[in-house]
């Protein structure tokens, strides 16, 4: 229990630590990345810059009226292609009209021209030429930005400047890499180093813990002998005649409370011992069926006594299934046995069916159902259902019947009809049922409906091979 605390409070501090390196490392790639953008935009447009100051511009008269500005391309672009290529940056120059006349990539670019000088990243086309596929094509990104080039009101064209774009995806990348090792490895230094301070913390819960289990273990098993004595000399003093009717009910009241204390003194004392692990099951192969006929047998006086139906039903399904999901099973497997602790199982059952009865109003009826069938994923299944009639279990209760000490109201702990010292039950009757159903590998689901009845369902493994 402990190993699984310590293990849960190291995997939160590890969990805890990586969600916030990664709304860390999350910021610190976005800024970086988004400094990068600025960065290659801040260069694209002083590239315009000069570009547009190098422009020479040369006067046409179209007409006596009319003078119109064009752009010698062979002058203005000779030296800016030069200084452009070196810090791969291309250029493109378009017509007013939108049509390509000058530009330093290789092959033009299928993108339609238009005007943006806040900068876009843009998915481009380009025939690869060093293929021998004529259709070689490959997918390039670049960033890109387009300036309007006009002399007074007279559009000369536009200048298309384009940066490609590993130059950010390149380092993105790389810082991506660096961060989620930062993550990983500060992650795993985290969880080990929670391993160690959970252990620190946990020492002075486990040594209380420990303290207090051997406590109740003590007292348990020192109460036993005092009320084994009470309970005899009760017993020796209600043989004798010659007591009055009052003190014989006195007596009789102090023998079942004695009782009472007596089957808490032994729950508190099969669970202390369960905890520390100080009892093991002892296995054997165990017919299921003969120990629920015996536990019935047991529990047919008490269902005489208040009215109630008390049978077993063998369901056997394993006959249907000579092949399951490839799995298949010989004839020889005993029906509805399984290894398990015979007096474990008998304790199991016994509350289960008890618990049935004293809830369950005369005239009702309690029903055992015992099934075998093959689960898919292959093997043998053990299913006891004990349903009764009773007046059930309300849905907020559901979720804590396995607490310990828990009841779930003064009506449903107490029969009405009963004196309160005669009142049963301390709370701990589904919590051993709960620990019995796990040493043994299995389940435990109570389903239930108030004023229908309630349904528990134990499901174990079987299938002992003789």
């Amino acid at each position: 229990m402990f190993q699984a605390t310590r293990r849960r409070l190291a995997l939160w501090y590890a969990t805890v630590t990586a969600v916030l390196m990664l709304f860390f490392a999350t910021g610190v790639y976005l800024y970086v990345r988004n400094t990068l953008v600025e960065r290659i935009d801040d260069t694209l447009h002083h590239v315009v810059e000069i570009v547009e100051r190098s422009l020479i511009f040369e006067a046409v008269q179209s007409s006596p009226d009319n003078l119109e500005y064009r752009i010698n391309l062979e002058a203005s672009f000779r030296d800016n292609a030069e200084a452009a290529e070196d810090d791969h940056i291309d250029l493109e120059w378009f017509s007013p009209t939108g049509e390509l006349v000058w530009s330093t990539f290789s092959e033009p670019l299928e993108i339609p021209i238009h005007y943006n000088r806040a900068g876009e990243t843009v998915r481009a086309i380009h025939r690869d030429w060093s293929s021998d596929n004529p259709n070689a094509h490959s997918e390039i990104l670049l960033r890109q930005i387009t300036e309007r080039v006009q002399k007074g009101r007279q559009v000369l064209g536009y200048l298309r400047v384009s940066h490609p774009w590993f130059e950010v995806t390149k380092p993105s990348r790389q810082l991506m890499v660096d961060l989620s090792a930062g993550i990983g490895l500060m992650a795993i230094s985290v969880a080990a180093i929670g391993w160690l301070l959970s252990d620190i913390a946990m020492k002075p819960v486990r040594a209380a813990y420990i303290s207090l289990r051997q406590f109740t273990s003590d007292a348990s098993h020192e109460l036993r002998n005092p009320i084994a004595t009470i309970q005899a000399n009760v017993q020796f003093a209600l043989a004798d005649p010659e007591i009055d009717s009052n003190q014989r009910s006195s007596l009789q009241v102090i023998e079942r409370l004695t009782r009472r204390i007596g089957r808490l003194v032994d729950d508190l004392l099969f669970l202390a011992r369960q905890d520390s692990g100080i009892v093991q099951p002892q296995w054997q192969s165990v017919p299921l069926d003969a120990l629920l006929i015996e536990v019935l047998e047991e529990q047919q006086l008490t269902a005489k006594a208040k009215e109630i139906k008390l049978n077993l039903e063998l369901v056997d399904r394993l006959a249907e299934f000579a092949v399951v999901e490839g799995a298949s099973f010989p004839l020889e497997v005993e029906a509805f046995s399984l290894q398990a602790d015979w007096d474990q199982l008998t304790r199991l059952f016994t509350n289960l069916v008890s618990n049935a009865l004293q809830y369950t109003p005369a005239g009702g009826g309690v029903e055992v159902e015992l099934e075998q069938f093959a689960a898919k994923t292959g093997g043998i299944v053990l299913q006891v259902k004990v349903k009764d009639t009773g007046i059930g279990i309300s849905k907020e209760a559901l979720p804590h019947l396995f607490d310990r000490f828990y009841r779930v109201d003064p009506a449903r702990s107490h029969d009405s009809q009963r004196e309160p010292s005669q009142a049963t039950g301390s709370g701990l009757g589904l919590a051993i049922a709960l620990a019995i159903v796990e040493n043994h590998k299995g389940q435990i689901q109570i389903d239930s409906q108030l004023q229908q009845g309630t349904t528990v369902t134990v499901t174990l493994p079987g299938g002992n091979v003789e």
